[in-house]
Formats: C-alpha cells, sequence, structure tokens
C-alpha cells in the first residue's frame, strides 16, 4: 500500500505514537510519505527518523495564514512559483464551480503539490484539525485515496470548544472512516455527528519490549521514590500531586518525589514547593531523555499521572507515560479524566481519583506507602494490561487490516461486537 501521513509538525520528539505508526507500516513492506504543515528540529531527532531515513520521505505543505488578506497575497506567490512547473493544476486548484469553498479559500492551492505523480491508497490525517489538509490534499492530489482521521485529544476538545461543536461537520461527511485513540474519545465524536459505523477505537501503542519489567519491593531503610513524567503544563495536574505530596512528607517524611519534564508552568511549580518547605522531598528534573527517565522509573516504587481537563476544555487519552510506568511494574495513581479509566484499573493495576482533589490524591498515595506490600500484584496486573490491550506490533497489525478493508469498498459498516469493520458489498 502507498500511504499518506498528514501531520502538524515533523520531526517532533513527543509524538512518538506517530513515528511508530510510521516504522511499523515501512516494516510490513509499504510505502509511507509523511506531508507536514511545520519543519521541526531536524537535528535532534529520535534514532528512528535516522535509521529508516524519514527526511527523505517528508515534504512540507504551504502555511496556510489565518488571515484572509495574508492568504491571498501569499497566494499569489505560490501561483507564480508553481505556475510554472505545474500550470494546469494550478488553474484546477482555483475551480471554485468545482470544488467550491475548498477553492475560494485557497484550501487546494495550499496543499497542492507540484507535479504530484503519486497515486495514494490511504491519507490518514493523524489529528482531527488537519482533517481539513487531508481533505484538500485528497482532493486535489489524490482523489481516489481513502480519507481516513484519528482523533488523539486536543482535537476533539479544546479544538472543538474553540471552533464549535459543528466544526466536523463536512468532514464526518466526507471522510470515509475514523479512528479515536480511546472510547472516550470515540463518543465524544459521535456526539458531534460521526457515523457510529464509521469510527472505531485503536490505541496508540507501547513497544513493551522495550520497558524492562521489574516487581516493586521497599528495601529496609530504603526512601520511597515517587516520579512523574510529563509537560509541565495545566492539563498534566502536577500542582496537585506536588501538594499530595508535600501532605503525605508531613505523616511520612521518609519520600522522594522526582517530576520529570519542564513546561510554562515550571517557576510556579517550583515556587509552590518552596513555599510548602519541599525543596529536599520534590524536585523538577526536566527533561530528560529516553535512557535517563527509564533509569528514574527502574528506580522509582510509585507513578502519579494527575491529568485534569483544562480551562479550556483540553483532555486527555490514555497516556503514554502511564503505559510506560505500568509496563515497568510501576504501581501507578492517577485520575476519572478523560480515557485515562480505560488503562488503569481502579484497585487492580493502581488507583483512580477524581480531578482536582488533593485529599484523594493523598490518601490513595497513603494506601500504597503504607502497604508496598500490594506493589508488586498491582504492578504485574499494569504490565499484564498494557501487552494485552496496547502492544504496537498487534495495533500496527490491525490498522493494517483498517486500511485494507477500507480499500476494497467505499460501503462500509463498523461492528463493534466484532471489534472490527464490516464491508457491505
Amino acid at each position: 500500500m502507498k500511504i499518506a501521513f498528514i501531520v502538524g509538525e515533523f520531526p517532533i520528539l513527543s509524538e512518538t505514537f506517530i513515528l511508530n505508526q510510521i516504522t511499523g507500516l515501512i516494516d510490513r513492506g509499504h510505502e509511507v510519505d509523511i506531508y507536514a504543515e511545520i519543519q521541526g528540529n531536524t537535528h535532534h531527532v529520535h534514532p528512528s527518523v535516522n535509521t529508516y531515513k524519514l527526511l527523505k520521505k517528508t515534504y512540507y505543505l504551504p502555511q496556510l495564514p489565518e488571515s484572509t488578506l495574508e492568504r491571498i497575497i501569499k497566494g499569489f506567490y505560490l501561483i507564480a512559483k508553481f505556475g510554472i512547473q505545474d500550470p494546469i493544476r494550478i488553474l484546477q486548484s482555483l475551480n471554485i464551480f468545482k470544488y467550491g469553498k475548498q477553492s475560494l479559500f485557497l484550501w487546494l492551492l495550499y496543499s497542492l503539490i507540484p507535479n504530484f505523480n503519486k497515486d495514494y491508497d490511504i491519507i490518514h490525517c493523524q489529528f482531527g484539525h488537519l482533517s481539513f489538509r487531508g481533505m484538500a490534499f485528497q482532493a486535489i492530489n489524490s482523489p481516489h485515496a481513502q480519507l481516513i482521521t484519528i482523533f488523539r485529544g486536543f482535537d476533539i476538545s479544546t479544538f472543538v470548544e474553540m471552533k464549535g461543536k459543528h466544526i466536523y461537520d463536512k468532514l464526518f461527511n466526507q471522510g470515509d472512516f475514523f479512528l479515536a485513540n480511546c472510547e472516550f474519545f470515540r463518543k465524544k465524536a459521535i456526539a458531534l455527528g460521526c457515523p457510529v459505523n464509521l469510527i472505531q477505537v485503536h490505541f496508540s501503542g507501547l513497544d513493551c519490549k522495550q520497558f524492562t519489567f521489574k516487581p516493586r519491593y521497599l528495601k529496609k531503610d530504603e526512601k520511597i521514590r515517587i516520579a512523574t513524567t510529563g509537560r509541565l503544563v495545566e492539563k498534566k495536574g502536577i500542582e496537585y500531586s506536588i501538594r499530595a505530596v508535600a501532605k503525605q512528607a508531613k505523616i511520612n517524611p521518609n519520600l522522594e518525589y522526582n517530576i520529570i519534564g519542564d513546561g510554562e508552568l515550571r517557576p510556579d511549580f517550583e515556587q509552590l514547593i518552596k513555599d510548602l518547605g519541599m525543596e529536599d522531598i520534590i524536585k523538577i528534573v526536566g527533561w530528560k531523555n529516553e535512557t535517563e527517565i527509564k533509569k528514574i522509573l527502574d528506580e522509582s516504587h510509585i507513578f502519579i499521572a494527575p491529568s485534569v481537563t483544562a480551562k479550556d476544555g483540553n483532555q486527555d487519552a490514555p497516556i503514554n507515560v502511564l503505559k510506560e510506568a505500568m509496563a515497568m511494574g510501576l504501581p501507578v495513581i492517577s485520575t476519572y479524566h478523560g480515557g485515562i479509566p480505560e488503562l488503569v484499573e481502579d484497585g487492580v493495576s493502581g488507583f483512580l481519583v477524581p480531578e482536582r482533589n488533593v485529599d484523594s490524591l493523598a490518601d490513595k498515595l497513603n494506601d500504597l506507602i503504607t502497604h508496598p506490600e500490594i506493589w508488586e500484584k498491582m504492578g504485574q496486573a499494569g504490565r499484564n494490561y498494557v501487552e494485552k490491550y496496547y502492544d504496537l506490533e498487534m495495533l500496527n497489525n490491525k490498522l493494517i487490516e483498517v486500511y485494507q478493508q477500507l480499500i476494497k469498498t467505499k460501503k462500509k459498516s463498523f461492528d463493534p461486537k466484532l471489534q472490527s469493520i464490516t464491508l457491505i458489498s
């Protein structure tokens, strides 16, 4: 198969879930090209970018200005630039009688690839808000391709809050199939008008072989080490874990809490830690590479991921840092938030608490601190669950099955009992 991925930025270190799909498809003998809106940092990349020579498979679409006037002015430049190379398709992109608003608002012009000679089987938009690029790319470059869009979080929460509940009406009418990376987001898409028979859940996978499982025990006189990984932004809820750990530290000062990450709220969190008098117990260690993160997690006993719904409505799916911690055998504490309850089984692989509830978070932390004998069982349950439902190889195979069945026919329906696409001839 020939597959085009529509992404926002590439390369980008934080989106390994997309990179894992690209490399998985290539490993299985398929051809993947990447079309990005923004060029990322090409000097500091994930090793797979170089191993698979992905920059040679990456093309950058002209950035589409928000301002109509700026879009028109830049559009003249694109017409002059591309007109000599591909005059016929430039004229096609401006045919408002055939393409309507896609042409009128210059979406087609800004998505046109001059001298395009590829015929894709699949165009896969890697976030819902990129589907507008995907629809334009399909119309002007590869009209026979099947268009598939996956909803991942921001695109089905904050973006909808910003743009309104009808923002995806055209996509739901024109798109061939849809995925969501958790059941929570699948239901949100359906509530917005996505046909229930054209969407299924497709988790973001994890290569469990890369994360060594270790049973957790507490040695005599050993500090209880707690860890959190994530961007220091509102949605990650780290303020509440800082307060909860501080509350527990007054009862049991034999704690060490390492927060791995950086972001806009770091100064606020550092001040909070100082105000709470917790500088000796709670440390913000900044960004670490994958090897360094694994080392910290390997030496930890408990993992906290206190995600919350941000003021702008942003929500999380089952986050990768939780999967990684569970794969390594850590009992976890997280929140009843977004798709996280689909990953963490409350009382089995860890505990779930209400969002922004410091007291509940501190109570569950106390349960783990005072009952280290349950760590091993919880850690093993977490590893088993991640292996069963989030295994990368299994999920990449399922993605290929979705693609292959879409190609067979344009008439599709989804049977949720079978958890697979049923094709109607």
